[in-house]
């Protein structure tokens, strides 16, 4: 009696934001709006493959800081470019609070261990090799529109992007009939013409490595149904844009357990719905998943503990449809951590505990007396 004790939550210190290329607006966006909140400064890395997007994002920042900041603090938000040693320059300062890194689980192998080094706090939000099941029950239709969304939107360059189909056996020839046709349709080309669905991936090095998964994939058993080609050379010879692909394949093997950033998409068959999620479940990574089904009990079942390993599991929509109103991020190679949703704002502040005693009494913990 005549104690009260509370918790109270104060700014944490700079916050560094380091992003990737494929979303160089977005992640830092949802970071530095948290972070600032939470009344801390925000340094801003984005990705050398996207230093002009990433310029014009905080820009943006800037103006809505000097019209509704008039008491913001001078160095409020401050943006770095250039390679991996500014990052490292971050991620090794003892003056950074907290770094949010996205990227590959390589970088966050080497990110990860240096910020615990010095008892930093990081948000890790790393690869993803997401899967979709497709049950007897599903609605087929609403099937292919998502499948085709996930899997070749932004070019397959989304951390949620769909990179692995497992379809019932009973099912997948009517799927794949439905699905071959959707992807010779895709118009490639420039992004910034009105229809054009998939645009250029981001370099040399994606479009060899989607090649490399592809002749892999062959190799292992699998079977190139579509795509996988490189368009346009002779219209953007700086460019390298590619025919969305769809390999199937006998088994999930090393290459579909390996994560490749490029619009690649394999097939895989199942019987019974515990193989399925068993499939989804035996991959490194586990950002997001859906399963497309209208059984309430497939669903439920993929949905509880028994089911998805993973950090998002959606139903009867894509992986990629992430409402970032929600925790966003994934287990294992994921990293762990959450860049959004429910309590989110916890990782971007200091906690403190506060036992205030407001009577004239001094109680002792075990009965100890002081005569």
């Amino acid at each position: 009696p005549g104690h009260r004790i509370m918790e109270q939550y104060h700014p944490l210190g700079p916050v560094a934001v380091i992003t990737a290329f494929n979303f160089p607006s977005a992640v830092f966006a949802w970071n530095a709006a948290i972070a600032l909140v939470c009344g801390n400064p925000v340094i801003f890395k984005p990705s050398e493959k996207a230093p002009l997007a990433g310029l014009s994002t905080f820009k943006a920042l800037e103006r809505a800081i000097a019209q509704f900041g008039d008491r913001a603090p001078n160095g409020l938000a401050q943006i770095v470019l250039g390679g991996s040693d500014v990052a490292e320059a971050l991620v090794d300062s003892p003056q950074i609070a907290l770094v949010s890194a996205t990227g590959s689980s390589r970088m966050g192998r080497t990110v990860g261990p240096k910020v615990a080094a010095r008892f930093g706090k990081r948000i890790l939000e790393l690869g993803g090799n997401n899967a979709m099941v497709v049950t007897p029950a599903a609605d087929l239709d609403l099937a292919v529109r998502a499948i085709v969304f996930s899997a070749v939107g932004t070019a397959g360059q989304r951390c949620t992007t769909l990179r692995r189909l497992i379809v019932h056996r009973d099912i997948k020839q009517a799927l794949l009939d439905k699905l071959l046709p959707a992807y010779r349709s895709l118009r490639i080309g420039n992004p910034l013409q009105a229809g054009t669905l998939v645009g250029p991936l981001i370099d040399r090095a994606s479009f060899e490595a989607m090649q490399h998964s592809i002749e892999q994939a062959q190799q292992q058993g699998g079977q190139l149904l579509v795509g996988g080609q490189r368009q346009l050379e002779q219209t953007f010879p700086q460019g390298f844009y590619a025919a969305p692909a769809i390999v199937d394949m006998p088994a999930q093997t090393a290459i579909v357990q390996h994560e490749t950033f490029a619009p690649l998409l394999y097939v895989l068959s199942y019987g019974e719905l515990a193989q399925a999620i068993a499939l989804n479940n035996d991959v490194p990574q586990g950002l997001s998943s859906c399963i497309f089904s209208n059984d309430l009990r497939e669903v439920e079942t993929f949905l509880s503990a028994a089911g998805s390993d993973c950090g998002m599991a959606n139903v009867n929509i894509g992986p990629s449809g992430a409402e970032i109103g929600g925790a966003f991020g994934g287990e294992k190679e994921t990293g762990g951590d959450r860049e959004s949703g429910s309590d989110a704002w916890k990782q971007y502040m200091r906690r403190t505990t506060n036992t205030i005693n407001y009577s004239r009494e001094l109680p002792l913990a075990q009965g100890i007396q002081f005569e």
